[in-house]
């Protein structure tokens, strides 16, 4: 069972129909919505400061949430993908993202909706990445504006998919 962890009078909630892997921890001040999962190593730590994450959200393997004591917060809207050993650092994601797998995203960083942070890519502190745009590199750049609605179709996709996953490890063993 995943680690919840109370810490300073807050114990993390969840809403409905949510999966957290075996070994995933969660600290503090975390709010998270419906749908949502949460993978093997990912951790959420919400001690100091809050967290807030929307609904149909996945947290992929070996990612990890945190924020800045009395400065920054994380905020996550819906249909977001976090891929695998992303480092979320006190910044906010609007709906419809995918953070692609090794990112770090920094303080007070704002991702647009509709929009693709490339593998790999990091995202300083105060960037403002534009809704429906992809950015990568280090320090990430805009790379181009990107179809909307196909750039949402595929968002869904993986988010739906991750809802997928999660329904395969509540069945029981070899059923």
């Amino acid at each position: 069972m995943a680690l919840f962890k109370p810490l300073r009078g807050i114990t993390p909630r969840y809403g409905k129909n949510c999966y957290f892997a075996e070994n995933a921890t969660i600290i503090g001040d975390v709010i998270m919505g419906d749908d949502c999962s949460v993978w093997f190593n990912a951790v959420i730590r919400g001690d100091v400061n809050s967290i807030r994450i929307g609904n149909k959200v996945n947290i992929q393997d070996g990612s990890i949430l945190h924020t800045t004591y009395k400065k920054t917060v994380i905020q996550i809207g819906d249909n977001v993908s976090i891929g695998h050993n992303v480092i979320v650092h006190g910044a906010t994601i609007k709906p419809n993202v995918l953070i692609g797998m090794g990112a770090i995203i920094m303080d007070d960083a704002i991702i647009g909706e509709n929009s693709i942070i490339a593998a790999g890519a990091v995202i300083l502190e105060n960037t403002v990445v534009e809704p429906g745009t992809i950015y990568g590199g280090i320090p990430a750049k805009k790379i181009k504006k990107v179809n909307e609605k196909q750039t949402r179709e595929m968002i869904e996709r993986i988010a739906n998919n991750y809802l997928k996953y999660a329904d395969w490890y509540r069945d029981k063993p070899g059923m």
